[in-house]
């Protein structure tokens, strides 16, 4: 009873009108911001920031928090279309969902991932509400030694998804945590790996990676065809935007799978809804009966990372709201919001800000479903790109590309890394390397290099601190496990041949 009542609380906060304004408001905007590569949620709250120190607490944290998940919905969808995705957790959504689009597949796609984000949403959102307390405990069971183990097992489940030689996962992995230890030293100060330019001392960032890799690259490949660029749709008839009976049956079960994943890597500071997306990928190709089929149009291969990317985006307001640790910039900046409102999270905000905390969790429903009414009607729309002439697109794709980039920083030097970036990016097509490995390295490069150095200042520089642990020995035994899977058929094939 306490449940529904405390449920009951939060709907009598949120159903109120200026409340479900800023619900509509954030989500909605937070949909566009998906869609359009560069921006982020990110760039977006903190611009959005100063507008919320003149409203109550409870909705200027709805508007915030709905921007911040609606922008996960919205990623997808460039992704699906043109290969450019709009947020980090849109990465992998990519693989497969454009691929679809190429088929003429592109509406179930959409419609699968809308259902699936909704799906993931929900059930997270459940979590949150039944067990943000003691899934806060767990997670503060997690210390430098247990992330790290984690990130080593994420990337090595990265470079197992590729499409080809193991060698060639490992290689970009290896190449995107390279790319991410350019800057200055954390500890040190001292400039790496930046040759003497200045505007690399910041290092490089992660939305320019992904606009040249992906964005620039597919722009570059598609007219490198030529007149051979196949046209994906002309026109689409409504019951085209139905998924049929074997999409649905084919996506609930890694829709389920992906959400537990992402409400579960969601809870933990650092993990976010980038590192559950690549998780859930790599769990639906490891227990599939034709892995061959991911990376060429595979609906599982959208639905479960849609899921575990939207379950991520929810629970990932547990470490936020009970113990007051961010999971990463974006929580961050929602943390530094509540703080200017008066509101200290941690373990008893529960006990003494109920209306703020029962009310943004019943926002959170009732956002997902305004985001589910949003966007279905839009799938149609949104098809319709697809339908124009790509020598009309690509200029328009330019000009965002640019636009994006150079709102960064409002540097000019960001356009020519993407330039660069897309030009490797075009490379990799040609030598059929997929960059999503890479950009799994870029992200959790720093995160491992600061959670190792911290493990092993604590412990006195004992490397032996990974295996005493046994969170941490059991992410070890994992990534053995996962090496040892995709190793040894290769090893007994080679071994039968000598014998």
């Amino acid at each position: 009873m306490d449940f529904l009542s405390n449920m009951g609380l939060g709907f009598d906060v949120a159903l109120s009108t200026s409340a479900l304004l800023y619900c509509f408001l954030g989500v909605t905007l937070g949909t566009f911001i998906g869609v359009l590569p560069g921006i982020g949620p990110l760039a977006t709250i903190g611009l959005l920031l100063p507008i919320t120190f003149h409203l109550p607490a409870i909705e200027g944290i709805i508007m915030l928090a709905g921007i911040y998940y609606g922008a996960m919905y919205g990623g997808s969808t460039v992704a699906i279309l043109l290969n450019l995705p709009g947020t980090a957790a849109s990465v992998v959504v990519a693989l497969d969902g454009h691929p679809m689009a190429k088929q003429g597949r592109a509406a179930p796609a959409l419609v699968i991932t809308t259902l699936a984000s909704f799906a993931g949403a929900c059930v997270a959102i459940v979590i949150l509400s039944a067990f943000a307390p003691p899934l806060a405990a767990f997670a503060l069971r997690f210390g430098s030694a247990e992330y790290f183990t984690l990130m080593v097992m994420g990337l090595v489940a990265a470079a197992i998804l590729v499409q080809g030689p193991l060698l060639k996962g490992l290689g970009m992995v290896v190449l995107g945590l390279l790319i991410g230890t350019v800057g200055q030293d954390a500890v040190s100060g001292l400039p790496r790996f930046t040759f003497g330019t200045l505007e690399l001392y910041d290092g490089i960032s992660f939305v320019v990676v992904v606009i040249g890799l992906f964005g620039l690259a597919e722009v570059m490949h598609n007219l490198s065809l030529g007149d051979k660029r196949e046209s994906f749709v002309s026109r689409v008839p409504w019951r085209a935007l139905i998924p049929s009976r074997k999409d649905i049956k084919d996506s609930t079960l890694p829709t389920l799978r992906g959400t537990g994943l992402g409400a579960a890597l969601g809870v933990l500071p650092g993990a976010g809804p980038a590192i559950a997306s690549f998780a859930a990928y790599a769990v639906e190709k490891r227990i599939a009966r034709d892995p061959s089929r991911f990376g060429k149009g595979a609906i599982e291969g959208v639905a479960a990372p849609e899921g575990a990317n939207n379950a991520a985006a929810q629970t990932s307001f547990i470490p936020t709201l009970t113990l007051g640790v961010p999971g990463d910039a974006t929580m961050a900046l929602m943390l530094g919001a509540m703080m200017i409102h008066g509101l200290v999270p941690g373990p008893q905000i529960v006990q003494n800000n109920p209306e703020f905390f029962w009310g943004l969790i019943a926002s959170f429903w009732i956002g997902n479903l305004l985001l589910l009414i949003l966007n279905l009607p839009l799938v149609g729309l949104w098809i319709r790109l697809l339908a124009i002439p790509y020598r009309w697109m690509f200029p328009a794709i330019l000009v965002f590309i640019a636009i994006g980039v150079y709102s960064l920083h409002q540097e000019a030097f960001d356009i020519f890394l993407v330039v660069g970036f897309g030009l490797a990016g075009y490379l990799f097509i040609k030598l059929r390397c997929e960059a999503a490995p890479l950009l799994l390295g870029l992200i959790l490069g720093p995160l491992m290099e600061d959670n190792l150095r911290r493990a092993l200042l604590l412990s006195r520089g004992d490397p032996l601190v990974f295996l005493e642990r046994p969170i941490s020995l059991t992410f070890i035994l994992l990534t053995l496990g996962l090496l040892a899977l995709v190793l040894l058929p290769g090893i007994r094939r080679r071994i039968a041949a000598v014998t």
